[in-house]
């Protein structure tokens, strides 16, 4: 579906800067949905990301394109057959333009079994993006429920998709 090669990469530790740098991006368009604020430097807190460099059962891809980088993607669960997509992002000049449908058929490809792919229902974009993959990866055996963010009350429930690959 891209015409443009993309390439997907474990993530090593001197891609930290990069995806530093990405995070502040994700996390930006994120905040149109979950009212987050940088704190007082400007930054968005990427605490849950060190984990993917050094946690065995979890690995971050880095997106490259041929004009750089172009997103990353952090998978949970890699010791058993149950994945978990942490984060996916794709920046916002390659959208729509088949990278991520790429990116995430490949992850599907690379981790073969059981996973779960949380989103904001309130995101329209990934709303369509996530149950689009699922629907080519899998048919209709998919399932989908909602579920409470843990410790954000005030926040929409995050839209849970099951799958088997």
């Amino acid at each position: 579906m891209n015409d443009t090669p993309i390439s997907l990469r474990r993530m090593t530790d001197e891609d930290r800067p990069t995806i530093d740098r990405l995070w502040q991006l994700y996390a930006h368009d994120l905040s149109e949905f979950r009212g987050t604020m940088p704190d007082a430097a400007g930054l968005f807190k990427w605490t849950r990301v060190p984990a993917y460099f050094d946690d065995p059962d979890r690995c971050g891809y880095l997106v490259m394109h041929d004009r750089g980088p172009a997103g990353f993607a952090l998978v949970r669960g890699l010791k058993d057959d149950h994945r978990l997509m942490g984060e996916f992002f794709v920046v916002r000049a390659v959208r729509r333009r088949g990278v991520g449908h790429d990116v995430a058929h490949e992850l599907l490809r690379l981790h073969p079994g059981r996973w779960e792919i949380p989103f904001q229902e309130e995101n329209p974009g990934a709303a369509r993006f996530w149950r689009r993959i699922a629907t080519e990866a899998v048919g209709d055996t998919w399932t989908e429920e909602r579920r409470p963010v843990p410790g954000k009350p005030q926040i929409p429930p995050d839209v849970w998709l099951s799958l088997t690959v």
